[in-house]
């Protein structure tokens, strides 16, 4: 049941929750080869996901020596969401340690949601292939409301759908962007150093790093004090 005097935490998703690069990378090699060009190594490709699928096509076309003009590469953007919906969870899992994690946090009576800059309905439909969707009280992706990250009033709004203050909250991410979501939304944000950014995690000042699952309900105990105190 949940503890209204523990904070909630949300999650972003890739990179956060679940290692989703090697589906990601299938999509963006898939679409590449419709046009004639070469796949990526995974290992190569996996340093431009974390920014978006235009990006993510973008840099996998400068590393093969391509590019193309804003119109065709929103044609392939449309082509690669498609595409990436027929492979959402073929090779995606969790991180180590995060199921145990959110079970423990939600056992806690931590309440847990989602933030993500991957469209809400891809993003549900992720988790529940994961057998993950049933751990969170709200998911939100870049098209539910009229904003998305590193807006902080979409972290706030996830906050209140979840049913949480979004005063005493804390976020998970792995990049510059969940950085600059929390601090704009006015919250502590922790960093796990496994995800998709591609500098050191400690340039991005995070108020916490973690390494493992194992390690974040440490983190968040220790961010908790620091909040708002609950409502009566």
């Amino acid at each position: 049941m949940p503890d209204k005097s523990l904070p909630c935490i949300a999650f972003d998703l890739d990179g956060t929750l679940v290692d989703s690069a090697p589906d990601l990378v299938g999509a963006l090699n898939a679409i590449l080869d419709r046009e004639g060009i070469d796949p990526l190594p995974l290992e190569k490709a996996r340093r431009f996901v974390g920014r978006g699928g235009r990006v993510l096509i973008r840099l996998g076309l400068e590393a093969q020596g391509a590019s193309v003009s804003d119109a065709k590469l929103e044609q392939m953007f449309t082509a690669y969401l498609a595409e990436y919906e027929t492979r959402l969870s073929r090779e995606t899992v969790p991180f180590p340690g995060c199921v145990a994690a959110l079970d423990r946090l939600a056992a806690a009576g931590h309440v847990l949601a989602v933030c993500t800059n991957k469209y809400e309905k891809p993003a549900r439909m992720l988790l529940r292939d994961l057998r993950l969707a049933d751990r969170f009280a709200a998911i939100v992706g870049a098209d539910t409301f009229a904003m998305s990250k590193p807006d902080g009033a979409v972290l706030r709004l996830t906050l209140e759908r979840a049913g949480c203050d979004p005063a005493r909250a804390v976020y998970v991410g792995d990049t510059a962007t969940d950085v600059a979501t929390a601090r704009n939304a006015d919250l502590p944000v922790i960093c796990v150093d496994f995800g998709y950014a591609p500098e050191p995690i400690s340039e991005l000042n995070p108020d916490r790093v973690i390494s493992h699952f194992d390690a974040l309900d440490d983190a968040v105990a220790s961010l908790s004090a620091a909040l708002p105190a609950a409502a009566a």
